[in-house]
């Protein structure tokens, strides 16, 4: 009788040597990984908490020429409201995450090696025929998103190295569970960075995430100073992280990185495990984007609720308070930054971001 093949197996064999990996004890084939926060210590045969990079004889195995999840998107779904608006992004992921998010909408990729119920397969494909898909559907972009990018992190430089040379922008959306090591292999590859900032509490980081708030707090400041472009998103969540004073810290954080950090306010809805919560209110996300403006971030964003809480759809200009880009929801209904670089057309305040 022939054993079953399990994904896991199949997975093990889309792999390749790793780069974001420290050896302990060449002697006994010890190595840590530093692809994300966890840092996993990882005896000969041993797998990281992601589940998807482990030790094979002292090697570290990464994944490498496949997707979980490849498709077209509007830059501004990643969400990115500072980059390029209104164009299109390759979005593409793999398998597996290293946080368990119990209200995960990518579950199915995240969590396929944890969830029986998940269940995604897998595409093999090249970086180079990845980034020629997205050129060929006019993809101004390429995003690594879905699951978590830091567990793939060698195979998103391959891919970014390929769309560099195409012309292609290169962005993450992330967790925010990194590591300077990680951030350090990125910045020479990375043009766009989205952190989740999903809680300002450490217990609900550890107990209900699988994290350390610390480390993705880090993880904001290093992407910032590495000079990679940052936006931060918190899903607001009833009786979850909706408090004021939660709020008011994430925004104070934020803003004592720089003003100019966007920060996006998005509404939940039921997912996954976590069912019980109501979906956000519209008054929710218009407290939590008063909020962010009130602790002196300059461009504070309400998502997941189209046209329903103006004005916070819109970047405004700081200085003169023009209404610059309009939306509603992905669609960019007008945009004055267009023709001019980025400045303000009204009183010639530069609005920061990517806007070629």
């Amino acid at each position: 009788m022939t054993s079953m093949v399990t994904l896991q197996d199949q997975l093990d064999r889309m792999t390749a040597p790793g780069d974001l990996v420290q050896v302990v004890d060449a002697a006994e084939h010890k190595i840590r990984c530093v692809a994300c926060g966890h840092r996993c210590l990882l005896k000969d045969g041993r797998r990281g908490i992601c589940k998807v990079r482990y030790n094979d004889g002292g090697v570290l195995r990464v994944p490498q020429g496949y997707v979980g999840a490849l498709q077209i998107d509007p830059i501004e779904k990643k969400p990115f409201f500072h980059v390029t608006p209104g164009a299109q992004a390759l979005s593409f992921g793999m398998l597996g995450c290293d946080f368990r998010c119990s209200y995960c909408q990518n579950w199915e990729i995240s969590q396929t090696l944890r969830d029986e119920a998940a269940g995604r397969d897998y595409i093999p494909i090249s970086a180079r025929e990845l980034v020629a898909l997205g050129r060929s559907r006019g993809a101004r972009a390429v995003a690594s998103t879905y699951n978590e990018p830091l567990i793939t992190s060698e195979w998103a430089v391959e891919v970014f190295k390929q769309a560099r040379e195409a012309g292609l922008m290169t962005l993450y959306i992330s967790n925010g569970n990194g590591t300077p090591e990680v951030i350090e292999y990125l910045t020479p590859w990375l043009d766009g960075y989205k952190i989740d900032l999903k809680t300002m509490n450490d217990k609900h980081y550890r107990r209900e995430l699988g994290g350390v708030l610390q480390h993705v707090l880090d993880t904001i400041k290093r992407v910032h100073e590495a000079g990679i472009w940052l936006e931060v998103l918190t899903l607001v969540i009833p009786g979850f992280n909706d408090s004021s004073d939660e709020l008011w810290d994430a925004a104070r954080y934020i803003r004592g990185v720089s003003p100019d950090i966007p920060w996006h306010v998005t509404a939940f809805h039921p997912d996954y495990k976590m069912i019980d919560p109501p979906p956000t209110s519209v008054d929710a996300l218009r407290r939590a984007s008063e909020i962010g403006a009130e602790a002196g971030l300059n461009y504070v964003y309400a998502g997941n609720l189209p046209g329903r809480v103006d004005p916070w759809e819109d970047t405004v200009c700081p200085s003169c308070h023009t209404p610059l880009i309009r939306r509603y929801g992905y669609l960019i209904r007008e945009n004055k930054l267009a023709t001019t670089g980025g400045v303000c057309p009204q009183c010639g305040t530069t609005i920061p971001g990517i806007w070629h």
